[in-house]
C-alpha cells in the first residue's frame, strides 16, 4: 500500500484552528496519522511538500444541478438535446468540479434521471470524480418551481406516490419544492406551494424509507412548511424570519443558503438572462443575505451549496460561496468548516470531510492560510493540488 507525507505547512481538519507546522501520513485512500512534522522526522517515503501553504479536507457543496453549465437560461440549453450528450455533460461538469477542490457534490435536481449513471460511476471508482449524491426529479405541484422538468404531484397520495418513484429510480435524497422561485416565470418566491399537509406526506415518506431531504423554500410559510414536516435542510432560505429561524434552530435543520446563485445573476444581468429572473433576484438580493447572517448569528447549522449550473453559477468556481458568506459576517474558519465538516455531515459522508486518521483522503492543499483569508481556499488560483481517495487529481 503507497504510503506518502504531506509536510511541511500547515493543517486546518475540518473542525477545529489551523493546526501549525502539522504533517498528514495517508496510506492507499486513508488518512493513517496527524501530528506535528517533527513525528515524521526520520520518515523515508513519499513525501509531498506543502510549505507556505495549508492542506485541508476537499470542499463539498450541497447543492448543484450537473445536468446545467452555468448558460443564460439553463432549462432551455437542453430542451431537445440528445440524452447521451447531457449524460456527457454531467461527468464533464462532476469532473471540472472536482479539479477545483470540489470532491463532493449534492445534485438537487436532474433531467429524467440522467446523472444517476455519472454518480454510479464517479461513486464506484469507474470514472475519476467526486462523491455525489443526487436527488432525481424535484418534486413540485402543477405551476410550481422547476415544473419544466421536475415530478409534479398535487395532493397528499400523489406526493408520496412522487417520493416512492425517486426513490425507486435510486435517488439519495428526496428534494421537495415548498415555494415559488426565482428561475420560474409567473411564480412569487414568496408563495407557499405545497401546503403543510402535502410536505408532511412526502418527507415523511422519505424518512420511512431513510433518505434524508431538501426543500427549495424561499418564502416564510413555505419554509415554516418544510421544518415543521422534518425536512433536513432548507435550500436558499430568503425569506426566513424569527419563527421559522427558532423552528430550524429547535429541530437542527441545516441551512443550505447558495448567496452565488442570485450574485452570479445580478452580476451577469445584461448577458442575456430573461428580465423576469433578473428582476426576482433584484427583490430578493438584500434579503438573502439578511436571512443568512441572522441564521449564522443564531448558531445555526449552514452547509455550504452553491446552486451552480444556474446562469453563470459555474461549475469549477463553487469554492467561491465560502468567500460570499464571508462578505456576509461569516468568519473564514467557519466558512471553511461550513464547506467541509459540516456539508459532508450534512451528505452523511462520515468518514469524509475532516482531516483525522481514519477519514478517506480527500484533500485540497492551498497556498497562504485560508483563515487568515478566505480567497486561498475560494479562488482556485490559490489551489496547489487535489487529492480524491489518496489520488492526486490530474486530467488533461
Amino acid at each position: 500500500m503507497t504510503a506518502i507525507l504531506y509536510s511541511g505547512g500547515d493543517v486546518f481538519d475540518g473542525t477545529g484552528d489551523l493546526l501549525k507546522d502539522h504533517a498528514v501520513l495517508v496510506e492507499g485512500d486513508t488518512i493513517k496519522d496527524v501530528a506535528p512534522a517533527e513525528k515524521f522526522s526520520d520518515y523515508q517515503g513519499e513525501r509531498v511538500d506543502t510549505s507556505g501553504g495549508t492542506l485541508m479536507p476537499g470542499i463539498a457543496d450541497c447543492h448543484v444541478h450537473l445536468v446545467y453549465k452555468g448558460e443564460a437560461d439553463p432549462r432551455s440549453s437542453i430542451e431537445g438535446v440528445n440524452p447521451g450528450e447531457i449524460t456527457l455533460r454531467v461527468l464533464e461538469n462532476a469532473q471540472l468540479s472536482l479539479k477545483s477542490g470540489i470532491t463532493a457534490v449534492r445534485d438537487c435536481g436532474g433531467r429524467e434521471y440522467l446523472e444517476f449513471p455519472v454518480r454510479d460511476a464517479c461513486n464506484s471508482g469507474r470514472f475519476f470524480g467526486p462523491n455525489i449524491m443526487a436527488s432525481g426529479k424535484m418534486i413540485c405541484m402543477t405551476g410550481g418551481h422547476g415544473n419544466r422538468n421536475g415530478r409534479i404531484a398535487d395532493g397528499c397520495d400523489e406526493v408520496i406516490k412522487a417520493v416512492r418513484e425517486q426513490i425507486h429510480a435510486g435517488s439519495d435524497l428526496i428534494k421537495i419544492m415548498a415555494t415559488g422561485g426565482v428561475m420560474t416565470p409567473r411564480v412569487n418566491p414568496e408563495d407557499a406551494h405545497y401546503s403543510a399537509e402535502e410536505m408532511h406526506a412526502g418527507v415523511n415518506e422519505a424518512r420511512r424509507f431513510h433518505k434524508t431531504s431538501a426543500s427549495h423554500a424561499q418564502g416564510a410559510e413555505g419554509i415554516m412548511n418544510a421544518v415543521k414536516a422534518g425536512i433536513t435542510s432548507i435550500e436558499h432560505g430568503i425569506f426566513m424570519d424569527q419563527e421559522c429561524l427558532d423552528a430550524m434552530m429547535e429541530r437542527g435543520t441545516f441551512l443550505v443558503p447558495t448567496l452565488a446563485a442570485v450574485q452570479n445573476i445580478l452580476n451577469n444581468a445584461d448577458n442575456g438572462i430573461a428580465d423576469y429572473v433578473v428582476e426576482k433576484s433584484r427583490r430578493v438580493f438584500e434579503k438573502h443575505k439578511e436571512s443568512f447572517k441572522m441564521f449564522y448569528k443564531a448558531g445555526g447549522k449552514i452547509a455550504m451549496g452553491t446552486d451552480a449550473g444556474t446562469p453563470f453559477n459555474l461549475h469549477g468556481e463553487n469554492a467561491m460561496e465560502m468567500a460570499y458568506m464571508v462578505d456576509c459576517g461569516m468568519t473564514p474558519i467557519d466558512a471553511l468548516k461550513s464547506a467541509t465538516s459540516v456539508a459532508h455531515g450534512l451528505m452523511e459522508l462520515d468518514d469524509r470531510g475532516q482531516v483525522k486518521p481514519g477519514f478517506k483522503a480527500d484533500l485540497l492543499i492551498v497556498s497562504g492560510n485560508p483563515v487568515d483569508d478566505i480567497l486561498m481556499a475560494a479562488a482556485k488560483k490559490n489551489h496547489r493540488m487535489v487529492v480524491k481517495n489518496g489520488q492526486k487529481v490530474e486530467f488533461p
